[in-house]
């Protein structure tokens, strides 16, 4: 082993620099941000993870989202113990109030409403003209004997 492969394999340093960084290109100098997941998130996965049957799916759902097993294994205790539990209110963090799915199912059923109320308007209006017709047909009537 020459002087260079020393430096860089020492005995004393079991961390490899060769001036490369962990995904081959070169190297990050960006502090490490601690990531931070809401309880929609981690029910989100906790719940799609429950769902795999096939070999390997887990595994995927992992690699994929950048998780290890043992954040499972820490959301489903928290989960059991009622800790973890989706946020009522604004998903993207406001103060209460509707999410914006909820908005939209509003809005959809106010439209639906609305026709059913312009609906309801137009037989009462025609109700209305059926009632005066008849009873000026019962006046003409009582008028003739």
């Amino acid at each position: 082993m020459g002087k260079a492969q020393r430096a860089i394999y020492g005995a004393d340093n079991w961390h490899v620099e060769d001036g490369t960084g962990t995904d081959g290109g070169p190297p990050s100098n960006k502090p490490f941000v601690r990531r931070s997941f809401s309880p929609e998130y981690k029910l989100t996965i906790l719940a799609e993870y429950d769902r795999c049957s096939e070999s390997g799916e887990k595994g995927a759902i992992l690699r994929r989202e950048g998780l290890y097993p043992s954040l499972i294994t820490d959301w489903r205790r928290q989960h059991r113990q009622g800790l973890l539990k989706a946020a009522v209110g604004r998903a993207d963090g406001g103060r209460g109030g509707p999410t914006y799915s909820e908005t939209m199912k509003l809005g959809a059923e106010n439209e639906r409403l609305r026709s059913k109320l312009a609906q309801a308007e137009a037989v009462i209006n025609v109700q209305g003209k059926v009632h005066a017709l008849l009873e000026e047909i019962s006046k003409s009537a009582a008028t003739d004997e």
